[in-house]
Formats: C-alpha cells, sequence, structure tokens
C-alpha cells in the first residue's frame, strides 16, 4: 500500500517503522533522519492543508497517516478528503476534541463521560475564584495546543495564577481550564474510530514530568511502558462502555464525526475512572511501544479506520512482550532547549538485541553528522519477556547514546516493574 506519513517526530518514526514492517511503501513529509530508514522523505510542511493534500495526489497516495495534533486542528485531513483520498485522523471540527478543552469539557458532559470537575476562565479573576473552589494541588491548562506542557500542577497558588496570566496573555479567544485534583495512577489507552465503531489498542503509562520521581515541569513525555499488569482486568472494556463510544456517538450526533485516533488520558481515581483529557491523534511516546507489541499489520488497522470498515477487520493480536521506551531529550529542555550538541552511538544503542533507536528532533549538519534539533531528541525502545527485560534492554541501549548534556529519566517502568503501582480502592 502507497502511505503518505505526515509529521517528524519519534511517533511517526514509530508508525513509518511499523508500516514499512507491514510492508507498505512509504513518503513521509517532511520525516527526520531515522525515518529516511523507512521511506523517502519529502520536505512539505505538516500544518500546510493544500500541500499535503497535493503531495498526497503527487505519489498516488491509498492512505494518508497524520501523526501530529497541529496539522489535523488546521484541517491537513479536510483537504486530503476533499481530493478523495483516505486519511488516518479526524476533520479540525472533531480535532477540537484536542484542540479545545472547554469543547472537550462540553462534548463530556453531553455524552456523560466521567472527568474532573472544571471552570472555563477567561478572566484572572476568575482563575482566582475557580483555585480556591478547588483548593491545592491547583491544576491549571491551556485551552488549546500547547505541545503536551501546557499543563500545570502545583500546590503553588501563585505558580498556578501565573500559568494562567501567560495562557490568558495570548488573546483573542485565549481560555485556562481550572480543575479539580484527580489522584490515582494515570493510563493512556489509544482507540481506533471509523466515525461509528471504536477498536481498542493496549492500554499504556507515561511520564510527563522532566526528572526522577515525576519532579519538575511537564513536558511532552519522557519514557513509557506497556503492558499494566497492575491494571484492572476489565479496564479497557470500561474505557470502551463509558469513555471511548459515548464521546464518538457524541460527535456524530453533532454531524462531525471522528475518523482517526483517539487517545484517551485516563486517571484511575478512588472514585473510580475518570477522563484527564482527549487527545485526537497517536500519543508520544505511548505509540513508541504501543506499536512494538502490535502483530496485526498497522496499514490494514488504519486503512479499515480510514474507509469506514473496522467491524470488518476484527480485533487486533497483539505480542506477549513488554516494551519500554526511554527518552533522550537536550540540555535545558523543556524551559530551553538548547540544539546543535552532537549524538553518537545510535548504531551501537541498536546492536542491543530487542532495541531500537527511534528519532525525534534530530538533523543532518553540512558534513553529515546527527544533532539534536529539538528538545526530545530520541525514542530508545527496549523490547523482553518481562517488564523487568524490557527495562533493561532500553537502558543498556540508551546507555550507548552520548548528547553532551543530555537528559534521560532513570525511572521508567520502575515502580511498576518492582510491583509498586496500585489503583485506589473505587466507588461508584
Amino acid at each position: 500500500m502507497k502511505i503518505l506519513v505526515v509529521g517528524s517526530g519519534a511517533r511517526e518514526h514509530a508508525l513509518a517503522r511499523s508500516l514499512a514492517l507491514a510492508g507498505s511503501d512509504l513518503v513521509i513529509a517532511p520525516g527526520n533522519p531515522g525515518t529516511a530508514a523507512c521511506g523517502e522523505n519529502r520536505a512539505v510542511e505538516a500544518d500546510d492543508p493544500a500541500a499535503v493534500a497535493a503531495l498526497a495526489q503527487e505519489i498516488g497516495a491509498e492512505l494518508v497517516v497524520v501523526g501530529p495534533e497541529a496539522p489535523l486542528v488546521a484541517g491537513v485531513a479536510d483537504a486530503v478528503r476533499a481530493v478523495g483520498i483516505p486519511v488516518f485522523g479526524p476533520d479540525a471540527a472533531a480535532a477540537r476534541l484536542e484542540g479545545s478543552k472547554a469543547f472537550a469539557k462540553d462534548v463530556m458532559a453531553a455524552a456523560g463521560v466521567p472527568t474532573a470537575l472544571a471552570h472555563v476562565c477567561t478572566t484572572q479573576a476568575e482563575v482566582a475564584d475557580a483555585l480556591d473552589a478547588f483548593g491545592a494541588p491547583y491544576v491549571v491548562k491551556d485551552d488549546g495546543l500547547a505541545a503536551g506542557k501546557g499543563v500545570v500542577v502545583t500546590d503553588d497558588r501563585e505558580s498556578a495564577l501565573a500559568h494562567a496570566a501567560e495562557c490568558l496573555a495570548k488573546g483573542g479567544d485565549a481560555a485556562v481550564v481550572v480543575e479539580e485534583f484527580l489522584d490515582g495512577p494515570e493510563v493512556s489507552l489509544f482507540c481506533l474510530s471509523d466515525g461509528v465503531d471504536v477498536l481498542p489498542l493496549a492500554p499504556a503509562q507515561d511520564f510527563k514530568r522532566i526528572f526522577d520521581g515525576d519532579a519538575g515541569p511537564n513536558t511532552g513525555g519522557m519514557g513509557a511502558y506497556t503492558p499494566l499488569d497492575w491494571a484492572p482486568d476489565d479496564l479497557t472494556e470500561q474505557v470502551l462502555e463509558r469513555v471511548a463510544r459515548p464521546t464518538i456517538a457524541e460527535l456524530a450526533r453533532r454531524g462531525t464525526p471522528f475518523v482517526g485516533l483517539l487517545y484517551c488520558g485516563l486517571a484511575l481515581t478512588s472514585r473510580g475512572l475518570r477522563v484527564i483529557e482527549f487527545n485526537a491523534r497517536f500519543g508520544d511516546p505511548e505509540t513508541q511501544v504501543v506499536l512494538a507489541r502490535l502483530a496485526t499489520p498497522l496499514d490494514r488497522a488504519l486503512h479499515a479506520a480510514a474507509t469506514g470498515s473496522l467491524a470488518e477487520l476484527g480485533g487486533l493480536r497483539w505480542t506477549d512482550d513488554a516494551a519500554v521506551t526511554v527518552v533522550l531529550a537536550t540540555p535545558g529542555y523543556p524551559e530551553r532547549a538548547r540544539t546543535g550538541g552532537a549524538i553518537t552511538g545510535v548504531e551501537d544503542a541498536e546492536a542491543v538485541e530487542g532495541a531500537w533507536v527511534l528519532h525525534a528532533g534530530t538533523a543532518l549538519d553540512d558534513d553529515g553528522r546527527l544533532v539534536a534539533a529539538g528538545g526530545r531528541v530520541l525514542s530508545v525502545v527496549g523490547t523482553g519477556a518481562t517488564l523487568a527485560q524490557a527495562r533493561a534492554v532500553a537502558y543498556d541501549a540508551a546507555g550507548r547514546i552520548a548528547l553532551e548534556g543530555g537528559q534521560v529519566r532513570t525511572d521508567i517502568a520502575l515502580r511498576a516493574e518492582r510491583g509498586e503501582v496500585t489503583v485506589p480502592g473505587s466507588r461508584a
């Protein structure tokens, strides 16, 4: 199958790798040095709808897979569908589920989806009132897209107010969402949707903070693992029945059917399952580990969703392996990422059995050397028969890569390996 993958991060490299292993003929726009080994990179801006649609026509694409959120919100999927090519990714109207947290809250309320209580605020006075109503820990979210870094969870009221002020300073229709704090472990569950039917992938857990022990500011994600042996046996069915299917049905009722990947960010709280957020695309870094365990050819699954035929696909098949990914970030990330540093050791890392390296913020300099070109630089994936083995493989491989001042969390999946992750006793 001829497939155009849109994007340039580790998520897109993971998608391209899985699609290439399934035998698809790939073009990646714009891609990165890693995706060049999976197909042909083309220098087209990912969030330019007309340019992406033109490229899809030029190469005779049978499927377009949109990776990042910004192109979806910009209407890339709309433009490609307008020229008659199947797209895995929602149109701009449905992508508001990620593009506006206030919109997502409205959809959840209409669909009866369990989520945190929240106030949508457009002034600092409203923010202050909402913070006082909920109390600490304070949760303040930028209403719009923020590349995974728009959320502050803090016990410091002044820090919460400062984050809100920064979000509101964008002007226009800027808003922030102030929520009640949700206790319990977090889970990411991806669901394929063709606008009517929904098919779940394997649950995963990611690590958003920059430092060990979940300290420091939020990032786009510093690592992830799957499976979640500590999660309730019926977790996936709970999410399908209480979250994913009602949300997809509500969007269809509104005339904006959701075709693509519904990312359910969840908290397993002492009061039961709650939605933290929705995303309208594959998550990064969870995609890196979820696809590592997928045995069903990815091209078949995504094409079925894009063409309204998920019901014909049946279920998905998974390996029994565990997978862990560890993210290498540049010095100064996430506040002031310092790019340009030389990266060495990638080939040594991939020599570790059960490991591979996915590129995110990388580039080739004028001498052809691999250098850091973004905040999160590489995702190192390790697989094994157990979580402990997968974790050992990932860290062995990551330890062979050198980037001066680079940042790597050392505790990805550690508590799960030790059996220390627990779900609070729930009640209805």
